[in-house]
């Protein structure tokens, strides 16, 4: 006797309202299918969600949006759990991004941080999203960038954004942020010749992390050693000079000194204005940024562009092609004069 098995029911398809609903009311359910809906790369999700994103643009803006970035090793996870019960015990309710543009190609440990987290993630007012697996780094930027909107419109007081690959995305992340905080380990000497000039400019503030036990005289000297590195420095804003702080995620300590710096520092540049004038050149990169990602996709899409690819390609490798000849060759079959 053939046994029936029975279909799984789709769940209905929500409306522009209950979308919208659903993420200022913070409704588990309508919160998370609007994450999704944001991810989702069908043309008509997008459109859907842009949609969504306009009604919600009034209720955002009023968190506090922080950017942790860290060498491997240095404990994010811990950290980020750590202070993140801390707020939510304090009555702040908190989301944790993630930017992740490895993850298509090692699986992207950030997608275990859920589990890592655990602590956290129980806890009512805190929300954990990895970034979606296998997207570019433009699409993992668009993606979280347009979920920190989401998490505002639902009233998340503190954003913490976590850059988990390297390079390209600690910039990413500290252009949609508010306050840009960089982890250290212990034991400066080798570290700080391997820190890139760019990462400390980019720093609002370092905080060396795993000072407990043993390593509490190696964090003090490290945190000696970046102080002395962000001196020789021109600083971004001439209200902040970034503080150098000793922590550790796994024992809380240092946590409540290092989170009343990021509200002095919220404090400080909302005063004299350069938060507001922050977060609108923030947009108008983030625009342009934008126009650039669909042009580039537009063009290696073109189908003459395709045709011409192996071409000019080849006559790169022989040596047959210049790089400027081949490229304007690319540009006119996209349409585009080069000159």
């Amino acid at each position: 006797m053939l046994m029936s098995v029975a279909t799984p029911k789709r769940r209905p398809e929500l409306d522009l309202e209950a979308y919208v609903s659903g993420v200022l009311e913070r409704d588990v359910s309508r919160f998370a299918r609007a994450i999704t809906l944001i991810e989702s790369r069908k043309p008509e999700h997008q459109r859907l969600a842009q949609q969504v994103l306009g009604r919600l643009l009034p209720h955002t803006g009023g968190s506090r949006r922080v950017g942790i970035t860290g060498v491997p090793g240095v404990g994010k996870s811990t950290f980020i759990e750590a202070l993140g019960c801390k707020l939510v015990e304090a009555g702040l309710s908190v989301a944790v991004l993630a930017v992740d543009p490895t993850s298509g190609r090692s699986g992207g440990s950030i997608l275990g941080d859920k589990t890592r987290m655990q602590r956290l993630s129980m806890l009512e007012g805190a929300f954990i999203r990895p970034s979606p697996a296998g997207q570019a780094l433009g699409g993992v930027t668009r993606t979280t960038r347009e979920t920190l909107l989401l998490c505002e419109a639902a009233g998340f007081d503190v954003v913490l954004v976590e850059t988990v690959g390297v390079g390209q995305s600690e910039t990413v992340v500290a252009e949609m942020v508010d306050f840009f905080l960089v982890l250290m380990l212990p034991g400066a000497g080798d570290e700080l010749q391997g820190i890139k000039k760019g990462v400390l400019e980019l720093a609002d503030m370092i905080a060396v992390n795993k000072a407990d036990g043993d390593n509490q005289q190696r964090a003090q000297m490290a945190a000696r050693d970046y102080r002395a590195a962000l001196r020789i420095m021109h600083p971004r804003d001439a209200d902040w000079r970034p503080p150098v702080l000793t922590v550790s995620g796994l024992a809380g300590d240092g946590l409540d000194e290092l989170w009343n710096q990021v509200e002095r520092y919220r404090e400080i540049m909302t005063g004299n204005g350069q938060l507001e004038h922050k977060r609108k050149s923030q947009l108008l990169r983030w625009m342009w940024s934008m126009v650039d990602d669909r042009v580039k996709r537009a063009l290696h899409d073109h189908p003459e562009v395709r045709a011409l690819r192996p071409e000019v390609e080849r006559g790169i490798r022989e040596g047959t092609l210049t790089a400027t000849v081949a490229a304007e060759r690319v540009l006119k079959a996209f349409g585009l004069d080069p000159a």
